[in-house]
């Protein structure tokens, strides 16, 4: 899967499970319930055990369904990105923007989102050729900082993570969003191994993206031509 078709992947699944597991066989399955709930872009943090491990596992796994992205999330720096593309990581997240993991993810051709909350690292994580700018935490940054971010800098993805809700998702893509991350909100019954209960909030998600595609689809349908 080559850079542009894993960032279009990601654009159309809309929601990417940040999947920070206690265990590997945790991370594993709590991933495998958002897929078959529908969110089919995973960020499996390189704070849970093996992430690795459960990478190369899930990405065996789901061999040939380009509906299926998995990424790596919480990579701090170099070293720990080019295990996670080694392990076959088609993206990779950060909670802060560092030049030498974007130079090694540059060199791999792996989309890299960085986490900023500045315009001054916004625009180094662009200069180093970010694909997608993570906002985060978005739930103290809050929905105006995508369209004040696309101001001076009305090119950029933004990626809000952190304070992304079910009830709240669709002001974030009315805002700008060029995808959201989900964690608790999407995850956390697997901290008590209720994976049912993780595949029917990925349904939820999934549905609720859908139908914010679906309404937009709509507007713009609805929008005169003019002659």
């Amino acid at each position: 899967m080559s850079k542009f078709e894993t960032l279009k992947s990601i654009r159309k699944a809309g929601v990417v499970a940040v999947v920070r597991g206690n265990s590997e066989e945790n991370s594993y399955r709590t991933a495998k319930a958002c897929i078959e709930g529908g969110v089919t872009a995973i960020e499996l943090a390189f704070t849970s055990p093996n992430a690795d491990v459960t990478i190369k596992r899930l990405n065996e796994e789901y061999a040939g369904n380009n509906d299926v992205v998995i990424g790596a999330g919480t990579v701090l720096d170099e070293a720990t990105a080019r295990m996670a593309i080694v392990s076959g990581a088609r993206f990779v997240v950060s909670p802060s923007f560092n030049e030498n993991t974007a130079k090694e993810c540059n060199l791999y051709a792996v989309p890299y989102m960085p986490g900023c909350f500045s315009p001054t690292e916004i625009q180094s994580a662009l200069t180093y050729g970010a694909d997608v700018v993570k906002i985060f935490p978005g739930s103290i940054a809050g929905k105006g900082i995508i369209s004040e971010i696309h101001g001076p800098f009305p090119y950029v993805n933004v990626m809000p993570s952190g304070g992304v809700s079910l009830g709240n998702m669709h002001e974030w893509f009315a805002s700008g969003a060029y995808v959201v991350g989900v964690g608790g909100g999407l995850v956390g019954p697997a901290k008590n191994d209720d994976y049912k209960a993780v595949l029917h909030n990925a349904q939820a998600f999934h549905n609720e993206f859908q139908s914010i595609i679906y309404a937009n689809s709509a507007v713009t349908r609805k929008v005169p031509v003019k002659a």
